[in-house]
């Protein structure tokens, strides 16, 4: 214990050089309570909009500080490895301390994440199909060069960089009772663990992990880090096989618990993002106000909750499929599927009583060979947009009032 108190002691020293080094270089980010998530989760609900920081991340925070240790001890240069928000943070950070920057990326990055990198001056390098590959690569690069290497979280400059949220945290916002944090690799929650709980030890803090990447979930049921098998996650960010070592340390003797959310829970909270916070939000950094709003969180009732929002970096391309689950999920897009009467005049009938309310069609199939289907009869598929989800059993049941029987399809 002795030791994980003099890294503490270690970070928050640390993190105040560091309040002031990135400050000319960081935005303040805000913090707003939000009246909708508040009535939804029934407990008071504040956001701290990170995806409002300088290169749409709270990583640029811990990029910087580390980065200008590097410049004051005469370092030549830098290199990372990211498929992100990591990358743009350290080539930002480089550009305002002068430094050449190398980012390693997977082949597999987003061409929007390699060109925003490569307008902050960065040199890329595609390496590998994942981001351990890219990583080696990138220390690799790093010898070769004499340059510093950035790790993005198992650091404890970038650590202490990234506690500087939580400093802003209690000047900004009084008296709360949880902080919900998301984890990948553990750099941001160990910052904020190690400020929060030796200010205010009372506060309880959270993390939240997607439930296809695991890693310190199942690390501390284990008592140990363990490297698990990981599946694709909408939250990319916080994919990671394993805990770095020294987040780990911080992150298993303080945090109070640590909750997982699913994919479909991720992407409905991004379109809520969207369509009442008015805020595009990635979604690792989406997933901490998911824990709350899917209720993971135990004894959150008519508690004070800041949720950190942590990034805003989305591809374009996949802004639209995040809309359509999002309206799936909320059932604002319906698809309703039945066995009905093959004479003229049935589909008229449909689509007068969806006509009635309001519905705009998207997309009409039927199959008269189906097997289940009865003589005369076909089956009938129709996708449709939905003012409200609440019309859609009345719909339902005014077509069966009419003698056509057809149910919602999941």
């Amino acid at each position: 214990m002795a030791i994980i108190n003099n890294v503490l002691h270690e970070i928050i020293n640390r993190s105040r050089e560091a309040e002031k080094i990135i400050r000319s270089y960081i935005h303040r980010t805000p913090i707003d309570r939000s009246e909708t998530f508040s009535r939804i989760s029934n407990c008071d609900v504040y956001l701290k909009y990170e995806n409002l920081q300088k290169t749409g991340s709270f990583k640029v925070r811990g990029a910087l500080y580390k980065v200008y240790k590097a410049y004051i001890n005469g370092a030549k240069g830098v290199v990372a490895a990211s498929a992100g928000n990591h990358a743009q943070g350290v080539a930002y950070a480089a550009r305002v301390f002068g430094l050449p920057s190398i980012v390693v990326m997977p082949r597999t990055a987003p061409i929007s994440k390699i060109d925003a990198t490569k307008n902050y001056g960065a040199k890329i390098i595609l390496y590998g199909d994942i981001i351990d590959e890219a990583e080696e690569k990138a220390k690799e690069v790093a010898e070769d060069q004499d340059f510093v290497f950035i790790h993005p979280y198992n650091d404890i400059d970038v650590i202490a960089g990234q506690a500087t949220i939580a400093w802003e945290i209690l000047e900004q916002l009084s008296n709360f009772d949880i902080v919900v944090v998301p984890i990948g690799g553990g750099g941001l929650a160990s910052g904020i663990i190690s400020i929060i709980k030796s200010v205010k030890p009372s506060i309880k803090i959270v993390g939240v992990e997607p439930k296809n990447a695991p890693k310190f979930y199942e690390s501390l049921k284990c008592g140990k880090i363990v490297s698990i098998d990981v599946k694709p996650s909408i939250a990319d960010g916080l994919i990671a096989k394993k805990p770095g070592t020294l987040t780990f340390e911080i992150i298993s003797k303080l945090i109070d618990d640590i909750v997982l959310v699913d994919e479909d829970e991720i992407a409905y909270t991004m379109f809520l993002l969207l369509e009442r916070a008015k805020m595009l939000v990635e979604g690792a950094g989406a997933v901490s106000l998911a824990a709350i709003l899917s209720r993971k969180i135990s004894n959150i009732d008519g508690k004070k909750v800041l949720a950190l929002i942590t990034g805003g970096n989305v591809d374009l391309t996949s802004i639209y499929r995040i809309i359509l689950k999002g309206l799936l999920v909320y059932g604002r897009i319906v698809k309703i599927r039945g066995y009905v009467p093959d004479v003229p005049g049935t589909l008229h009938k449909i689509l007068t009583v969806l006509t009635k309310y309001g519905c705009n069609i998207l997309e009409i199939r039927h199959e008269r060979y189906h097997e289940k289907a009865l003589p005369w009869h076909t089956d009938l598929e129709i996708l449709m947009e939905v003012p409200s989800k609440d019309y859609v059993d009345q719909i339902i049941s005014e077509l069966k009032s009419i003698g056509i029987e057809m149910n919602i399809e999941k």
